[in-house]
């Protein structure tokens, strides 16, 4: 390494000893020297050692504070830049090469040093985590070449089919002979027609027996539109737990048992779960994720989805509130184009004639337990005795009835029976309460279903999420983020001059984890993107991790189906 200023001679650094200690050089030897300096990157040394020049040395700092930061150096450098990652990374390596050790593996460049860490966006993990599932799970099936191709083909098919397209709509893509008898169908109304009839009708009659009046009035209503054909759009307003979704399981259940098509959708993956057959209206209608006033829908005319639209006789919208009103206009657009040539009596009338269910509640009090009987019902609702005055307090004060002052701030009694008992570490009070004996319940699913901290901040939860992670005692596995910039209106070769990597890796904000994902088998964790709606992988399920690979984690639901 030569070290030399831009106004010296080149002549002079030539000659003179191009060996000298450098503030790098020196951080290896203090890795030796100080067992406390191995626990900080190069980038964090300075908050606890200073650089003494005369003596090229770094010693402990006695006082004060000081920012360490890198100089900045573009991706285009090659391996200078992945150097810099890694000194943002790295703790306590005590020679050049130990930088480019990683889990004890010795790596050639500190390129691929990053890629073992996680650290690059690269397509090539995808495929080292499909090795990585073959060498875990052995089977004795043996397949050719071409049998591999045909199963990823079909794969790839039941999943474009699943959204209303097929490989046939792209040019490019071969398509399976053993498939050519379904080219012609519309899986989509063929999954919306394939629902077991007898069951649905033995189902109807014991939903509408347990139906209390406001809800049979509201079933009635809906009924009766469908019936009579004339459109319509109705609103139903109910606190959490009222029994809403017991309204639309009976609603499903009764067009569906005639063999009619009709369409659960909600804002989110995890509310869809609560709906039989029910999808996210994004995935549903195709609705754009970048939304504004202009908008349409992503549907074809003369599409599988067009067609399922069109023999559609109900929409159930679930969660409507939370929806951008741009959303539902697209849809409205997007059914008067496929429509246009369909009931021209109902031209004028909004979303071309289709009778749309919107839920209006505006809060949520207590989770929707479905599939219950009247008893059940009544043990989940807010009517329940054990619970109504607790439900009735939380409802006043968000109406704003209570007998404190309005104006201002204000001052809400919170009942003795749900508080903690104040203690010198409030946050190991929380944890036991909320999660008493854990470790001896910790392999038991049905024990972390009706738990749930819920915290203020983001720092509040990545602070009972570390105590609560240090109280299993299993090995941790550490996960890191690769971060890049996405400016779809930019120049992204400048947003990543200007965004260093070690900034975008600090962000934390509502639903993005934080770059270094600490994880243990046997803690439970949350999904934050919807995966696989068919397998109850939604934004919001929470699962049990049961085993940690490098590139692949596997985990167990919670959440039984339709559990909110």
């Amino acid at each position: 390494m030569v070290v030399f200023s831009d106004d010296e001679p080149i002549d002079f650094v030539v000659k003179r000893n191009t060996h000298r200690v450098t503030m790098f050089n020196a951080w290896l030897e203090a890795n030796k020297k100080y067992s406390e300096a191995r626990n900080l990157t190069y980038a964090d040394f300075p908050t606890r050692f200073v650089f003494k020049k005369d003596i090229h040395q770094w010693s402990s700092r006695k006082y004060g504070f000081s920012i360490g930061k890198l100089y900045y150096t573009p991706p285009e450098s090659g391996e200078i830049y992945y150097l810099r990652t890694l000194l943002n990374i790295v703790k306590g390596p005590t020679c050049y090469e130990d930088i480019k050790i990683v889990d004890g593996v010795h790596y050639c460049s500190f390129k691929d040093a990053c890629y073992a860490m996680g650290l690059l966006d690269d397509e090539k993990e995808y495929i080292d985590g499909i090795v990585e599932l073959t060498i875990t799970y052995i089977t004795t099936l043996q397949l050719t070449d071409e049998e591999l191709k045909n199963y990823a083909l079909i794969e790839i098919e039941n999943l474009l089919q699943h959204n209303g397209r097929s490989l046939i709509d792209f040019e490019s893509m071969p398509y399976q002979d053993m498939n050519r008898a379904q080219k012609g169908s519309n899986k989509l109304m063929h999954d919306e027609l394939s629902y077991n009839r007898s069951v649905l009708v033995e189902e109807l009659q014991h939903l509408l027996n347990s139906l209390i009046d406001e809800q049979r009035y509201i079933y009635d209503k809906v009924i009766s539109a469908v019936n009579s054909n004339d459109g319509g759009i109705f609103f139903v307003y109910g606190y959490g737990g009222t029994g809403k979704t017991f309204v639309w399981k009976t609603l499903s259940a009764s067009l569906r048992s005639q063999g009619n098509i009709m369409l659960n959708v909600a804002f989110n993956g995890i509310a869809s779960l609560l709906l039989s057959g029910g999808r996210t209206a994004h995935s549903r209608f195709g609705i754009p994720l970048q939304i504004n006033e202009d908008s349409v829908c992503n549907i074809r005319q003369g599409s599988d989805l067009a067609e399922l639209l069109v023999h559609t006789q109900l929409i159930i919208w679930d969660e409507a509130p939370m929806t951008n009103k741009f959303c539902f206009e697209a849809l409205d657009r997007s059914l008067r184009d496929i429509m246009r040539f369909l009931n021209p009596e109902c031209a004028n009338q909004p979303f071309r004639g289709k009778i749309i269910v919107f839920d209006r509640a505006c809060r949520q009090i207590l989770p929707v337990i479905p599939k219950g009987t009247r008893l059940h019902s009544g043990q989940s609702s807010i009517v329940n005795q054990e619970i109504k005055e607790f439900s009735n307090r939380i409802i006043s004060i968000g109406e704003g009835a209570t007998d404190e002052s309005n104006e201002g701030e204000a001052m809400v009694d919170i009942p003795d029976d749900v508080l903690i008992n104040i203690s010198d570490n409030p946050i190991k009070s929380i944890v036991e309460n909320t999660y008493p004996n854990i470790l001896e319940n910790i392999n038991d699913l049905n024990y972390f279903q009706g738990r749930a901290i819920l915290a203020p901040t983001l720092l509040n939860g990545d602070i009972v999420n570390e105590y609560m992670l240090s109280m299993i005692p299993r090995e941790e596995r550490i996960y890191l983020s690769s971060d890049s910039v996405c400016w779809a209106d930019a120049n992204i070769d400048s947003m990543d001059n200007l965004y260093t990597a070690e900034y975008l890796n600090s962000i934390r904000m509502l639903g993005l984890p934080k770059h270094m994902l600490k994880l243990k088998v046997s803690a439970p964790m949350m999904l934050l993107r919807n995966i696989d709606k068919s397998l109850e992988l939604c934004n919001g399920t929470r699962l049990i991790i049961s085993q940690l690979e490098k590139h692949v984690l596997e985990a167990k639901v919670i959440s039984e189906s339709n559990i909110g």
